[in-house]
């Protein structure tokens, strides 16, 4: 069997997992490395070079380290949340995690949070990790001093004026990340 035809086209990452996975041996995926069928991005994740769709910086960067989920900004404008483009991908990982090759990609910002908050609020999809909306702009909300007043202000009016808006799952993830009376605030003053 053709190994290339195990690769999706809708599929643009792989780990060395999840070829692993579909039959593939470690000689096999050398050899799809060698090909050019496969690029190798890391340690254990790879590229499919007959990826068909739409490219993201951000799945690109979890496929290099997938154990970081997409945070703040950068979910925030997936979301539809703020107009502000970010200059690099945010990445949240747990604070007890090792990443030194993240800490020195200029394109990536990482944010160290702790396990409650890390394990918080993650969709999986085929190819990323994200968090939430309401996640997301809890976090923002949180971390306001370091994301900017104006930017924070964005996200929550453009959060409170969506018709999908949980505002109930809002104040959960509020009050179990320690930010209820800051966002509490925030609503008075925007509504």
């Amino acid at each position: 069997m053709d190994d290339n035809k195990l690769l999706s086209a809708n599929k643009r990452c792989y780990t060395g997992a999840e070829l692993r996975a579909l039959g593939l041996t470690y000689y096999r995926i050398k050899k799809l490395v060698e090909s050019g069928a496969l690029v190798r991005l890391g340690k254990s994740s790879y590229e499919n070079t007959a990826y068909k769709g739409e490219y993201s910086a951000y799945a690109e960067a979890q496929a290099r380290y997938p154990q970081a989920i997409v945070c703040m900004l950068t979910a925030a404008r997936e979301y539809g949340l703020t107009t502000y483009l970010p200059d690099a991908v945010d990445l949240a990982i747990g604070r007890d995690m090792k990443a030194p090759a993240l800490a020195k990609d200029p394109h990536i910002r990482i944010w160290y949070f702790p396990q409650v908050r890390y394990e918080t609020g993650i969709v999986r999809t085929e190819n990323s990790a994200i968090y939430d909306i309401e996640k997301t702009v809890v976090d923002i909300i949180y971390y306001r001093n370091k994301v900017g007043i104006e930017e924070t202000k964005e996200v929550l009016t453009n959060y409170l004026a969506r018709a999908d808006r949980d505002l109930v799952k809002l104040h959960r993830y509020a009050g179990l990340l320690g930010c209820r009376k800051i966002l509490a605030t925030y609503l008075e003053v925007l509504l």
